[in-house]
């Protein structure tokens, strides 16, 4: 499957995948397709399965974890990143505030992409170290 140029340039504008050259952004995107929530959905659920990644493209959405509301998302932000990455149940639900449309990607489509393309395992490391230690530092 082709990859859509709009969906190369914003997976490269986020932070998880900016680190990336095109011919890698071009294969996670090749994997990536739109799609369409309706407002009031739960997109992912607390300990849900881990279906995947999206990126929201259009729309609002809230977080609850444990309960708790979390800072809202709205267009350029994403969610199923841990998920798509460990495979481990959802860490938060994500509920559609608006009708909303996300670039997803399906774990079982970025598996293979991180087992043949080590680079891209590389990137994501980086970036989920810098996490960390943001979140330490913070402690």
């Amino acid at each position: 499957m082709a990859a859509d140029p709009e969906i190369v340039e914003a997976l490269g504008r986020t932070d998880l995948f900016s680190g990336l050259g095109r011919k890698h952004l071009t294969a996670i995107a090749s994997q990536a397709r739109l799609v369409h929530h309706a407002e009031g959905k739960d997109i992912t659920e607390q300990g849900g399965g881990a279906a995947g990644f999206h990126l929201i493209k259009e729309g609002n959405a809230s977080v609850h974890v444990n309960g708790q509301d979390r800072p809202g998302l709205g267009p350029g932000d994403y969610f199923g990143e841990i998920s798509m990455i460990d495979g481990q149940p959802r860490s938060a639900t994500v509920h559609a505030e608006t009708e909303m449309t996300t670039i997803s990607i399906p774990s079982w489509s970025f598996h293979p992409i991180l087992e043949e393309e080590p680079e891209v395992a590389k990137v994501l490391l980086k970036v989920l170290c810098a996490r960390l230690r943001a979140v330490e530092s913070a402690r």
